[in-house]
């Protein structure tokens, strides 16, 4: 559904992206993971047209044997083959309802977007799909709050929702249990396995115990290169991944932190991601 080719980001003397080849099948659920600075979020901006890599690929499944390739295709025309993402930081219209989000991203994804002459309430079809969506994510008993009264953990549920108006191929999910609190940590677990059921999803998340329990396949960037990739266990137990990342990491640590004496914690920032 999604690969890349020798993908490379540099930044000035910095290459934050290095010579990356990845492919996502279809109906997988692949984990992205790594520490801090290890180009994470910046590959997912090459994924989606934010950023231009400076050398390589990226191709997204055009039909059942063809591939169109959107190495120099915008957020939005990424976005218009499938591509959808979720992002770290909630990005929802806060003084609208939940309902409207949703509505609004399934018309933009229908092409009605720019009919602003026509009634909201002419298009039927976009708050029926949203209702649909909503009561997907579990968000339907909200569909008439403001987003901006949600608790963080629903507004996390609602960019999810937002991401899968209009049905796409691929989702990617930047961190999506960034800030939940404990008890939503199961719910949000809940919608990242229902999410795969039906589309491939490339999540990028920190919490260790939810990486290794949903995903079909873990890849793991340290300082923008590919050091290891397979199922979960194979990964976990890697020495390269366990100097470069997981330390003391064992199952049941829900903040998925891993040991302060673990190199991890000297890593370096991205300078296009934050802490990511």
């Amino acid at each position: 559904m999604l690969r890349t080719s020798g993908l490379t980001k540099e930044f000035g003397g910095l290459t934050a992206v290095d010579d990356v080849d990845f492919a996502l099948a279809e109906n997988e659920l692949c984990s992205l993971i790594g520490p801090n600075g290890a180009g994470k979020t910046t590959f997912f901006n090459l994924l989606t047209g934010v950023l231009t890599p400076t050398t390589g690929s990226v191709e997204v499944r055009d039909g059942e044997d063809g591939w169109r390739d959107v190495t120099d295709a915008t957020p939005y025309e990424t976005a218009d083959l499938g591509l959808h993402r979720s992002y770290q930081i909630t990005n929802v219209f806060p003084t609208s309802t939940v309902l409207e989000n949703v509505r609004v991203a399934a018309q933009a994804a229908s092409g009605d977007s720019a009919k602003f002459w026509r009634n909201a309430g002419a298009f039927e079809e976009h708050v029926e799909e949203a209702h649909a969506i909503l009561d997907r994510v579990g968000l339907a008993p909200e569909a008439h709050t403001p987003a901006e009264s949600l608790s963080h953990g629903a507004k996390r549920q609602l960019e999810v929702a937002v991401a899968l108006a209009g049905d796409p191929d691929v989702l990617l999910m930047d961190e999506p249990n960034a800030g939940v609190s404990s008890e939503s940590v199961d719910e949000i677990i809940d919608l990242i396995e229902d999410v795969a059921t039906d589309h491939a999803v490339l999540l990028v998340e920190h919490n260790m115990d939810i990486v290794m329990n949903v995903s079909d396949r873990v890849v793991v960037l340290n300082q923008g290169e590919v050091i290891a990739e397979g199922e979960p266990q194979a990964v976990r137990n890697d020495p390269t991944v366990q100097e470069a990342y997981l330390g003391g990491y064992e199952a049941g640590s829900l903040d998925g932190e891993r040991d302060a004496e673990s190199p991890a914690g000297d890593s370096s920032t991205d300078p296009e991601e934050g802490t990511a």
